[in-house]
């Protein structure tokens, strides 16, 4: 059995920072949303993890904006599809190229995904790209005076899907099995630690039962959960211990949460 934070522990860091969950679903659930999250810094938002079908619509909602930039975890649909949405009204609005932060092994399927669609929008002479500003990340990147890493996770191939990391703030696993080596050798101790996890694991996803068998109940103690199928398993989740994200949920990043 793992402990379950207290609501106090979801917001006002000492690092500044929160993560704020547009959505904490697998993709199958409408009232969960996809998954993806956006740092944010007293209430102005820096950059937003993953684009899936409903995101953009909680991001403007959220903000009144459009993301200052964005990074990529992988390229399945359900976390990239409102990038289409986001070319277009990036064009509109007539923004600047809105970073794109981009693992170099999943650009090709990015691009092939969302990017060689003729006639991105019926007025013409508009192509994917042109809304971004396409970043390749090989380790890391500097973004608002930051520097972030990302770590190759277990998910569906090698090489395609990566954990975004934030040293002494942030670890975002994106979708994964567990990855006991990364978090034993890459995390530095303060970071806050959100992880892929539903009811029932598959080649591609962390399940319940894994937790355990790969993880030492420290830092159980400390993970929040998210990506599962539906609120029942979310419950079902709650009621093994651990603390589970919901849609609307604004934690608190970094040390004052250990």
């Amino acid at each position: 059995m793992v402990r379950i934070m207290t609501d106090s522990q979801r917001v006002d860091s000492s690092s500044g920072l929160n993560l704020f969950f547009h959505g904490c679903g697998s993709g199958g659930h409408l009232s969960l949303g996809s998954a993806a999250a956006t740092v944010e810094q007293q209430g102005t938002p820096l950059l937003l993890i993953d684009c899936g079908p409903g995101t953009l619509a909680s991001f403007q909602q959220r903000y009144q904006c459009l993301p200052p930039a964005l990074f990529i975890s992988h390229a399945h649909m359900d976390h990239i599809a409102d990038l289409e949405i986001l070319t277009v009204r990036a064009r509109l609005a007539g923004v600047a190229p809105i970073p794109l932060f981009v693992p170099l092994s999943i650009i090709t399927t990015l691009h092939q995904r969302l990017a060689t669609y003729p006639g991105t929008m019926a007025e013409g002479d508009h192509n994917f790209w042109q809304a971004f500003q396409l970043l390749p990340v090989t380790d890391g990147f500097i973004w608002q005076q930051r520097q972030w890493q990302i770590h190759a996770t277990r998910h569906h191939a090698p090489g395609s899907s990566y954990a975004l990391h934030l040293a002494g703030t942030l670890f975002y696993s994106g979708d994964t099995r567990p990855i006991p080596e990364v978090m034993a050798h890459c995390l530095k101790g303060g970071e806050r630690l959100f992880h892929d996890c539903g009811l029932h694991a598959n080649p591609s996803h962390t399940g319940l039962e894994d937790l355990a068998r790969e993880y030492p109940e420290t830092l159980r103690q400390q993970l929040v959960l998210y990506h599962y199928a539906n609120e029942q398993d979310g419950e079902q989740l709650r009621q093994a211990g651990y603390q589970v994200a919901r849609p609307g949920d604004c934690f608190a990043l970094g040390a004052s949460q250990a």
